[in-house]
């Protein structure tokens, strides 16, 4: 594969939480563009612009506000909540040149989503949605990891689980999950790719059993949905074996998880690794969520060593390496293709309507 994953612009990417953006400036960087990030005091609207003061480039996230205006710490230029700079030192006229970007951004099941590219194609309709995340009946934990890696190599390690067995033994590895065979679906208009591995009978995992108290062998799925480029949804669902819980969920001896990951380029060879927990059990026990949240960034933190090391593999691999991809790879391959042709069409927007 090439080293780096190239960029399609004219998608909605993460850039946060929704409880990381407050009246404190926040400072992304989202496809190589720095952005701040911030609340409206009337309304606590997200605000999205560039971060980069047109005066001596300054970084706004580090300035502060008046108001909705971001006043520049460095020389004080003013700009609204557009972009358009309203006040500069020592004069009157305000240069015409004097704006910063300002960019489409929509909060939404918890997560800010913000365009990069033109802003008259920026459909909030066409946003993925992840509605467990902002669900009063789960308890969700989340977290970000900045990793030094293209971000096709994260897409990559989530499409494929099956390192989950040797590179997250002891924590939610099991056998099983490498020897399970997966089944792959994909809607190429939609950019959408389904990996399923269910799992008849299969060893509990310390995630699972210390967070829902089975003891011993259980039936397990794992129904992955992707929706290319950014967000990738885990729809995991536990048993004890030998009981079928409903797909609603109405059958109390099942145990729904979904894991959620936000994948955002921050620029070339670097990534933002959102990850989020929700569940449907034990929501009210706080040691449940301080495992779960513990646990589970431990496990994103062996990708993250995992990553950083591959992605220094691969810069020091001689031209003409041909990688080679089996069976497990199917997901991860078709990702990899939806991802080169969002680039190459560039502003045609992918079949998503809601």
């Amino acid at each position: 594969m090439p080293h780096m994953t190239a960029f399609a612009k004219n998608q909605w990417y993460v850039a946060a939480y929704a409880h990381e953006v407050s009246r404190e400036l926040l400072g992304r960087t989202i496809l190589g563009e720095p952005l701040v990030l911030y609340r409206t005091e009337e309304d606590g609207s997200p605000v999205a612009l560039a971060d980069r003061c047109v005066h001596r480039r300054y970084p706004l996230s580090e300035s502060r506000l008046d108001g909705d205006r971001i006043v520049c710490g460095y020389h004080g230029f003013t700009y609204d909540t557009t972009g358009t700079c309203v006040y500069v030192p020592g004069q009157k006229r305000i240069p015409r040149t004097a704006r910063v970007a300002a960019y489409p951004v929509v909060e939404q099941d918890a997560l800010i989503w913000v365009w990069i590219g033109d802003p008259a194609l920026a459909d909030p309709q066409r946003i993925p949605r992840a509605p467990h995340l902002a669900d009063p009946a789960m308890t969700t934990v989340t977290g970000m990891e900045p990793i030094d890696c293209d971000y096709g190599l994260l897409v990559d390690n989530l499409m494929d689980l099956s390192h989950e067995t040797y590179l997250h033994g002891g924590y939610i590895g099991t056998p099983e999950v490498a020897e399970t065979p997966i089944t792959t679906e994909v809607d190429e208009g939609a950019g959408i790719v389904r990996v399923s591995r269910h799992m008849d009978d299969a060893e509990c995992p310390p995630f699972y059993a210390r967070s829902t108290g089975i003891q011993g062998r259980i039936t397990r799925w794992q129904d992955i949905e992707y929706h290319a480029p950014c967000l990738y949804l885990l729809h995991s669902r536990i048993a004890p074996v030998g009981v079928v819980p409903e797909a609603d969920g109405s059958d109390p001896s099942g145990f729904h998880t979904e894991i959620t990951y936000a994948i955002t380029p921050s620029g070339p060879g670097k990534v933002y690794d959102f990850w989020a927990v929700s569940r449907d059990f034990a929501t009210d026990d706080e040691e449940v969520t301080t495992f779960l949240r513990d646990f589970n960034h431990t496990v994103v933190m062996q990708d993250v060593d995992a990553l950083n090391l591959l992605q220094g593999a691969l810069g020091s691999e001689p031209a003409g390496y041909q990688e080679l991809s089996i069976n497990i790879d199917t997901g991860g391959l078709a990702a990899r293709r939806i991802l080169a042709r969002l680039v190459e069409e560039g502003d045609k927007p992918l079949e998503r309507v809601r």
